[in-house]
């Protein structure tokens, strides 16, 4: 079988893992999980405990979530390195540093806008807490991605790799929270256009708003939410 990816809408970290597959071009089908409906309920904890996506189905039909082990699973299947480096080569440990990075202070920072946005109600002192302590936190990942980011197309080299999907899917949220002024980071707001411009990416951008594109024809559709609960959840 085709491995199985479900990837989360609205604003989804997992947008850049269907650019992933996307680039790498192997056969895949997708899973839309509406993270605002679909997620808290049993059925979908029986597929992952933590209700949250990312969630792979592999090929061999076990379950697989979080971010970084989906991003393994898939290098290991990059043969022809659309979006890695030879394992033993410095371009791929960097690009492990800086998705380590990316995946864990520079998501993590976003923690407290994402509480304040789904409180139904809340006191406006906690609100107004929240907020301001989750911009400090966004702020300071962002000046240090900044320094990180070097003299090359990429984040790592002059092609698009798993350091820029990973980056891609949560760079937006700056924007969704207004958190950061963008000017105020020239080389990551440069790098952010030329990693949305490339095809994969905005395949996988058409996709989460709800379009069909026709991308490369690896995604060979999509398999409902309630069929890959029915058929592979514990």
């Amino acid at each position: 079988m085709e491995p199985i990816l479900l990837y989360g809408f609205p604003a989804g970290s997992s947008l850049g893992l269907v650019a992933a597959f996307e680039r790498v071009g192997q056969p895949y089908r997708l899973c839309r999980v509406d993270m605002l409906a679909d997620m808290k309920n049993d059925a979908y904890a029986r597929i992952n405990g933590r209700q949250e996506t990312p969630v792979l189905i592999t090929d061999e039909g076990r379950i697989l979530t979080e971010t970084m082990a989906i991003a393994a699973w898939l290098e290991a299947r990059d043969t022809q390195r659309r979006i890695s480096f030879d394992p033993r080569s410095p371009d791929a440990d960097r690009m492990h540093q800086l998705m380590a990075f990316v995946n864990t202070g520079f998501t993590a920072a976003f923690s407290p806008l994402w509480v304040a946005f789904e409180m139904v109600s809340a006191d406006p002192a906690l609100l107004a807490t929240l907020r301001d302590f989750g911009r400090k936190g966004v702020a300071d990942r962002h000046d240090r991605l900044e320094a990180m980011i070097a003299d090359t197309d990429f984040l790592v080299g002059e092609h698009l790799t798993l350091a820029d999907t990973t980056l891609i899917g949560v760079a937006r949220w700056a924007e969704f929270h207004q958190a950061v002024e963008g000017a105020a980071y020239p080389k990551l707001a440069a790098l952010r256009r030329r990693i949305e411009s490339d095809p994969a990416v905005q395949y996988a951008q058409s996709v989460e708003d709800g379009s069909m594109p026709a991308g490369s024809g690896a995604c060979l559709g999509h398999v409902p939410l309630a069929e890959v609960i029915g058929r592979f959840a514990a």
